[in-house]
C-alpha cells in the first residue's frame, strides 16, 4: 500500500492540480490576448482606420499593464493570489460587456475603452499568475513550467483569430470591394452592421470569463507565498529594503518590455502585412494563428531542452540570435516568403519570456509580488513598439516591409539582458 502510494505521487505530482488550473489561465490569456491580431483588420474596416490607428486596438490593450500592475501588487497583497485571480476574471468580462455598447454605436473609442478594461484584468490575472507559476517548483526549472504554460496561451491563440476571424470577417475578400462600391446611408448601414458583428462572440466571452471567475473562487488551488530559493540568499534579501535594489530585475523589466514589443508586432501585424504583400484578407486575417503555431513549436523545444541540454540563459541568447536573423530575412525577402519569415519570428520569441521572467524575479523574497507587477508594467512595450511600426508602416518611402527593422533594437537589448544584464545584482 505504501509502495502503491509513493508510486501515484510520482505519476501526479502535488503541484499537478495547480498548474493545470493554471492552464487554463494561460488559456484565457492567449484567447483574449491574440483576438487583437483579427480586431486590428477588422476595426480597420469597420471604422474606417489607417494603420496607426488601427495599432491603438494593441495600445490600449497593452498600455493597461503598465498603468494598472502596480495597483494589482496591492490588491493582491490584500487577497492573496487565489482572490486576486478571480477578480482579474470579473474585470475582464465587464471589459467584454463594453464591446456591446461599442458595436452598437460603432464608436471606436469604446472598443478601446473595452480593450483597456480587458487589460485591467488581465494585468491583475498575470501579476498573481506567472509568479505562482516561477515559485510553484524549483526555479532551475521554472522555464519549463512556464513553457507549459506558454504552449496553453498560445495553442488558445491559434484558435482565437480563425474563431474570431470566421464570424467578423466571413466573406473577407469581398468585404472592402462591397465597401467601396457604397456610399450615404447605404454604406453607413453596412458598416453599422459589420461592427454588431462582435456581440455575440463578446457575450459568449464574458459569460464564460464570469463563470471561471465563481470557479476559480471555490477551487482547492493552495494559496502560496513568495520564498527564497536558499539560505544563502536570505541575508542578502533582507539588507536590500528596495526592489530597485536589484539591478537584474530592472534590466528584467526593460527585456520585458521590448520583448512584447516584438512579440505583438509579429503576431499582431502579420495579417496587414499580408496584405500589403498582395495576401487576400481570406487568407490574412488568419495568419495570426501561423505565428501562434510557430511559437508553440518553440515552446515545445524549450520544454525538451531547459534545463537538461541548455540553461535558461542559453536558451535566451540562442533565441534572440535566431530572432535577428528572422527579422533581416524579413527585410531582404519579399511576398509570401517575407510574410512566413514574420511567422517564424515565433519560434524564437517563444522561449524568452520562460526565459526572461526567472532570471528577473530569482531571489526577491519579500520583493516578488511588486517585482511582478514591475515585469508585468513591461507589458507596455506591446502597447508602444508596435504604434510605432504602425507609423514607420503608413510613411511611404518605409512601409510595413522596412518597419520591421525596429524589431533589431529590441532584440539587441535582450542580448545584453541574457549575456550580462541578468548577471549584475548590485549597482
Amino acid at each position: 500500500m505504501f509502495a502503491k502510494r509513493i508510486f501515484m505521487k510520482s505519476l501526479f505530482p502535488k503541484n499537478i492540480l495547480p498548474l493545470f488550473i493554471l492552464g487554463i489561465f494561460f488559456f484565457i490569456f492567449g484567447f483574449v490576448t491574440w483576438l487583437n491580431g483579427t480586431l486590428i483588420p477588422y476595426l480597420k474596416i469597420a471604422c474606417e482606420l489607417n494603420t496607426l490607428e488601427s495599432m491603438l486596438v494593441a495600445f490600449s490593450f497593452y498600455i493597461s499593464y503598465f498603468v494598472m500592475a502596480l495597483p494589482s501588487s496591492f490588491i493582491l497583497k490584500k487577497t492573496g493570489f487565489i482572490n486576486g485571480m478571480s477578480l482579474g476574471l470579473v474585470v475582464m468580462a465587464i471589459g467584454a460587456l463594453l464591446f456591446i455598447p461599442a458595436a452598437l454605436s460603432r464608436q471606436y473609442y469604446l472598443f478601446l475603452t473595452g480593450l483597456f478594461v480587458i487589460g485591467t484584468g488581465l494585468s491583475v490575472l498575470q501579476t498573481a499568475s506567472n509568479p505562482y507559476v516561477t515559485i510553484l517548483g524549483p526555479i532551475e526549472s521554472a522555464a519549463k513550467r512556464i513553457s507549459i504554460m506558454g504552449i496553453a496561451n498560445k495553442v488558445a491563440g491559434i484558435l482565437a483569430p480563425i474563431i474570431l476571424g470566421s464570424i467578423v470577417l466571413a466573406n473577407a475578400d469581398t468585404l472592402q470591394s462591397e465597401l467601396d462600391l457604397l456610399s450615404g446611408d447605404v454604406r453607413l448601414e453596412f458598416l453599422d452592421s459589420l461592427a454588431r458583428r462582435v456581440v455575440v462572440p463578446y457575450s459568449v466571452m464574458a459569460a464564460l470569463l464570469l463563470f471561471l471567475a465563481v470557479f476559480v473562487r471555490f477551487s482547492k488551488l493552495p494559496e502560496i507565498k513568495p520564498t527564497l530559493s536558499d539560505d544563502s540568499d536570505k541575508s542578502s534579501a533582507k539588507e536590500k529594503s528596495s526592489v530597485f535594489s536589484y539591478p537584474y530585475l530592472v534590466f528584467g523589466v526593460f527585456a520585458i518590455f521590448f520583448y512584447v514589443g516584438a512579440e505583438v508586432i509579429a503576431g499582431d501585424t502579420i495579417g496587414i502585412y499580408g496584405q500589403s504583400q498582395g495576401i487576400p484578407l481570406s487568407l490574412s486575417k488568419n495568419l495570426t494563428a501561423l505565428t501562434l503555431f510557430s511559437m508553440v513549436l518553440g515552446y515545445l523545444a524549450g520544454i525538451f531542452t531547459i534545463p537538461r541540454y541548455l540553461s535558461q540563459e542559453k536558451a535566451l541568447f540562442i533565441s534572440v540570435i535566431t530572432a535577428m536573423l528572422t527579422t533581416l530575412c524579413i527585410y531582404f525577402t519579399s511576398g509570401s516568403l517575407s510574410v512566413l519569415f514574420v511567422a517564424i519570428l515565433g519560434f524564437s520569441n517563444a522561449v524568452m519570456w520562460p526565459a526572461i521572467w526567472p532570471l528577473a524575479i530569482k531571489n526577491l523574497g519579500k520583493h516578488t509580488e511588486t517585482a511582478s507587477a514591475l515585469l508585468i508594467m513591461g507589458i507596455a512595450g506591446g502597447a508602444t513598439i508596435p504604434l510605432l511600426y504602425g507609423r514607420l508602416a503608413d510613411i511611404h518611402t518605409i512601409g510595413h516591409q522596412a518597419a520591421y527593422l525596429i524589431l533589431l533594437p529590441c532584440y539587441l537589448y535582450i542580448l545584453f539582458f541574457s549575456t550580462k544584464g541578468h548577471k549584475i545584482s548590485s549597482w
